[in-house]
């Protein structure tokens, strides 16, 4: 049994002639000790769908029509308040993007781990646990980090408090949310690495939200691509990044600038991701294809089975595999 299960999830906001699909029949699966990457472009609906996993989404003024997220067996969607009390932080832990507006600044870092700690571990709330968790994600003398503010760490160090906290409960998933937004590209490889070493060091599971496909090379067992509140494409992130089906997944790659390629002007996708509430018909992507074809607009396209392991949400698949690697990358 996956630890994680995902069934035609649905999250709309707004009511009436006026709700709008941020979620559109969403399945994904994640088992234990794996890592699964979501990807794409701000507002293709990742992080609606990453927070629904605690039912982290106000409700109001989301609302969760249709689907089930299992969480070892357990639809989260018909738990109790107190009981996602416990699967919130507890079994289930969230890194946010730009730590410095998830800090509270005028505590100090060992306090607001330790404050964690309180909450799920309460017998283990004391300076030894903080500090070991410090030397765990790889803060350089903890003993006289505890004291710091963070306006004292950097970004990347700032982070890592933040992977330490989630990791004071003992999670059995550890859902990342674009973590290296803001950081500079020597710190995101650091924090994808530990990303990768605490996996495999303590058997969780991760979750990585990321725009970048260039970093899910190096981390995932599966990448998932999103857009437009819909999955476009899943399967083996190696598989996906040296052949990509889907034209947007095909995009992306292109985009992902190439450090061993002198060209003159970098790959950008044409166009923006549509407003949620104002999906195009037919295929949400078709606007922005280079390859569409007149019923693209008209039919909307179900996520198929294409090869084991593999889906694509595009009826022009067959047609469309092209080998296109990123070597450096996967």
């Amino acid at each position: 049994m996956p630890l994680l299960e995902i069934k035609n999830l649905q999250v709309e906001f707004g009511s009436g002639a006026h709700a709008a699909r941020a979620v559109d029949g969403v399945s994904l699966s994640l088992e234990a000790g794996k890592t699964l990457c979501l990807v794409g472009e701000s507002g293709s609906g990742k992080s609606v769908t990453a927070l629904s996993i605690a039912k982290l989404v106000p409700s109001p003024p989301a609302r969760y029509v249709g689907g089930e997220i299992l969480i070892e067996g357990r639809d989260v969607l018909k738990m109790s308040s107190r009981e996602l009390r416990d699967i919130r932080g507890g079994l289930v832990s969230y890194v946010f993007q730009e730590p410095g507006a998830s800090l509270n600044p005028v505590f100090r870092i060992g306090a607001q781990i330790k404050e964690s700690l309180k909450y799920h571990r309460p017998a283990a709330a004391n300076d030894a646990e903080v500090i070991r968790l410090l030397k765990l994600v790889g803060i350089p003398a903890p003993e006289s980090r505890l004291r710091n503010y963070p306006h004292e760490l950097s970004g990347g160090m700032q982070q890592r408090v933040m992977i330490a906290m989630a990791l004071a409960s003992q999670p059995k998933l550890l859902v990342a949310d674009e973590p290296t937004t803001a950081l500079d590209v020597t710190i995101q490889a650091q924090i994808i690495e530990l990303l990768g070493d605490l996996r495999k060091q303590l058997g969780m599971a991760v979750l990585l939200i990321t725009h970048n496909l260039g970093i899910v090379g190096d981390l995932a067992d599966d990448v998932a691509v999103m857009y437009a509140g819909q999955i476009v494409e899943h399967g083996p992130v190696r598989e996906v990044l040296q052949r990509p089906l889907h034209p947007y997944t095909q995009a992306l790659i292109q985009s992902v600038p190439d450090l061993e390629a002198e060209v003159e002007r970098l790959t950008a996708i044409p166009g923006t991701v549509p407003l949620l509430g104002s999906f195009p018909s037919g295929c949400r992507f078709h606007p922005r294809c280079p390859k569409a074809q007149a019923s693209c607009s008209t039919q909307a396209p179900e996520l198929a089975s294409v090869k084991a392991g593999r889906r694509v949400r595009c009826p022009l698949c067959d047609s469309l595999l092209e080998p296109q690697t990123v070597s450096h990358r996967a």
